[in-house]
């Protein structure tokens, strides 16, 4: 009897409530088995979406989920208790599962038969992904307040899927992105351990999942992944005496490797992503539970219905037309697939007890971020080398023009009136409820987060209240506080920053004539969080010689030209993948202006389509970088050549 199929998922959500639940329907009615949510940065971080900073963020890399009606719009006609749903939320992962079943029970459901997953998983916010707000040690209390909830009012939700993906897409190793996974299960098991009785602890860690990633050297991921299975029991049953081998099941969802996506021959990701998919599928006893993909398009932009459906079929075909689930697992006993398992297994023991030493992953974040960014420094300097060959990159780079890739709706564009309908009923929102129930309810909040209760009842009730996403994080923030995350940039050189002498050298020059270091400064205004791309120029510019002011993520327009001002920078640099490019971008060059820094030259890197980028260069953007500017040392020359040009214009 043939396996049955994992679940099939594609991640989705933009725009509007209403329109993301368009989209579900539609892609349920293609053969979606599984929902995945993508919920847009302002409600990833807790701001509501007429908050200063959520300014040209809301909708694009998701849907906004302000309140209970946007829920309810979200998930309307689709019955919960017959879904399984994973949504994509760390910071608010309690929020969102109490406006989850707030209408779950709005639709008659029993709570404690709906299905599926929170991410909420905050240690690698802090080292990756950039969506945290609390200090460590109140996040992690909050995961152990919903995994204790959900083991008796909703036992097959999964409370915490720990997520590696992004560890990946950081450029972590196979061997890092196992151990700085783990070290976070520990860490979070550990501080489950204490909120719920004894008997009923192996049935919480039978409820913790992963979620990983998969690369394009499909044998060591597939490897990675029986590593995985191998380690996870070992821990479960060494540290934790968890006795039943069903509470020791190494239980992963997957979504395979959009860092590998090129902007280049855009239709080359469709093959990677194939591949990507066969290494968490081929090994039965290391096999997903649950599939989605990425589009081939995403390097470019946000993927229409159609790349998405694509995507899907994939799975499909895979799961239906071929005969992998006829099979036991196709590798046990292959020699050379045991030695590379126990060669990832050696080396990440190694990590973990490193990690142990340092007092665990908390303590150990900065460390980890550190190994983080050098890691992906040395992956870039690879491709930059050709000692990784990316076809369509540095290898047979030529070829004809890919028709999918010409028109005007190769990628789908969020309408821009999207954010002021959203801001529109926010107020209409406000204004319709119960202030009093709205008071009682926050009160309510606060006192449970001070008395060191759970917290996911006093939620529940504040979603039903009509409380809104950002005065539910304001609440939790008077009391834990917020944090920044280290940025994993620091001012010694790499002692592998070689090749970079003639830049250094116009770096030198350059001093010598303005009578001070080239100083630039790497902004990330609005939400976004995926620093890498902030980092990797950061680290570059370091070893170059520049003076270089990079105060993380989530920054203010306003603050940014500040820090211009204060530094006197002779470059600014705005990094921006959010999609939030161009009002984020226009605000920035006015206060620039206003500021009299019109000379300074920024540039802006981000995954920006060619109009935009247009646009943004018309107004005043001296470069526009994208993922096909792969070249960093290029990147730094034309940084040099802006600096000098900046400088002549002081002058004048």
């Amino acid at each position: 009897m043939p396996d049955k199929p994992w679940l099939f998922r594609t991640y989705a959500g933009h725009s509007t409530a209403a329109a993301s639940n368009q989209l579900f329907r539609d892609n349920l009615a293609k053969g979606q088995t599984g929902l995945s949510v993508a919920f847009d940065l302002p409600t990833q971080t807790g701001y509501d979406s007429d908050h200063v900073l959520a300014r040209g963020e809301v909708g694009k890399v998701g849907v906004p989920v302000g309140h209970l009606g946007d829920m309810r719009a979200l998930f309307d006609a689709i019955p919960l208790e017959q879904m399984n749903t994973s949504m994509t939320i760390n910071a608010t992962a309690p929020w969102l599962l109490a406006l989850y079943i707030a209408v779950a029970e709005e639709q008659g459901a029993d709570i404690s038969a709906l299905q599926g997953t929170v991410q909420n998983d905050l240690i690698k916010e802090y080292l990756s992904r950039g969506t945290y707000i609390f200090p460590p040690e109140a996040s992690l209390r909050l995961i152990g307040n919903v995994a204790s909830f959900c083991l008796n009012a909703v036992p097959r939700w999964n409370p915490m899927n720990i997520c590696s993906y992004h560890l990946q897409e950081a450029g972590a190793t196979p061997e890092q992105e196992l151990a700085f996974a783990l070290a976070t299960a520990i860490a979070v098991l550990d501080e489950v351990q204490g909120q719920v009785p004894a008997e009923d602890f192996p049935a919480m860690v039978g409820r913790i999942s992963f979620f990983v990633n998969a690369g394009i050297r499909f044998v060591t991921e597939m490897c990675k992944m029986r590593a995985f299975v191998a380690l996870w029991d070992e821990i479960c049953l060494e540290r934790y005496g968890v006795t039943d081998p069903r509470h020791r099941r190494f239980r992963y969802g997957v979504q395979v490797n959009s860092l590998g996506l090129t902007e280049q021959q855009p239709e080359n990701n469709a093959t990677r992503i194939v591949l990507e998919m066969l290494a968490v599928t081929l090994s039965r006893n290391a096999r997903a539970r649950a599939v989605q993909l990425p589009a081939w398009n995403e390097a470019l932009g946000l993927p229409r219905p159609w790349d998405q459906q694509w995507s899907l079929r994939m799975q499909q075909i895979l799961a239906l037309e071929t005969d992998l689930l006829d099979h036991d697992d196709l590798f046990d006993g292959n020699p050379v697939v045991e030695g590379k398992v126990a060669e990832l297994v050696a080396a990440a023991r190694k990590e973990l007890a490193q990690i142990a030493a340092m007092g665990g992953a908390v303590a150990a974040i900065d460390t980890m971020k550190r190994a983080l960014v050098d890691s992906n420094a040395a992956r870039l300097g690879r491709i930059e080398a050709g000692e990784t060959p990316v076809v369509g990159v540095n290898r047979y780079t030529g070829g004809a023009p890919s028709p999918l890739t010409t028109g005007d709706s190769k990628i789908l564009v969020v309408d821009p009136a999207a954010e002021a309908e959203q801001i529109e009923k926010l107020a209409a929102w406000r204004a319709a409820r119960d202030a009093g129930a709205v008071r009682a309810a926050l009160a309510g909040l606060r006192a449970a987060a001070e008395a060191g209760e759970n917290i996911m009842p006093a939620s529940i009730i504040a979603a039903k209240a009509g409380v809104t996403t950002g005065e539910w994080a304001a609440a939790l923030r008077d009391i834990f506080g917020e944090y920044r995350a280290p940025t994993g940039v620091g001012e010694t050189i790499s002692n592998s920053a070689i090749g970079l002498d003639g830049l250094r050298a116009e770096i030198a020059a350059f001093a010598s004539t303005a009578q001070r270091r080239l100083t630039l400064v790497i902004g990330k205004p609005g939400l976004d969080g995926h620093s890498n791309g902030a980092e990797q120029i950061a680290v570059r510019a370091r070893d170059c010689g520049m003076r270089v002011i990079y105060e993380g993520i989530r920054m203010t327009p306003e603050a940014i030209v500040q820090a211009v001002e204060n530094a006197r920078a002779d470059v600014l640099g705005l990094s921006i993948l959010s999609g939030s490019h161009v009002p984020l971008v226009r605000e920035t060059l006015a206060r620039m202006a206003k500021a009299g820094l019109g000379h300074v030259p920024v540039v802006v890197g981000g995954i920006i389509p060619p109009d935009d980028a247009a646009a943004l260069c018309a107004e005043g953007v001296a470069r526009v970088y994208t993922p096909k500017d792969f070249d960093l040392n290029v990147i730094m020359g034309d940084l040099v050549k802006l600096a000098g040009k900046g400088a002549e214009l002081a002058a004048e």
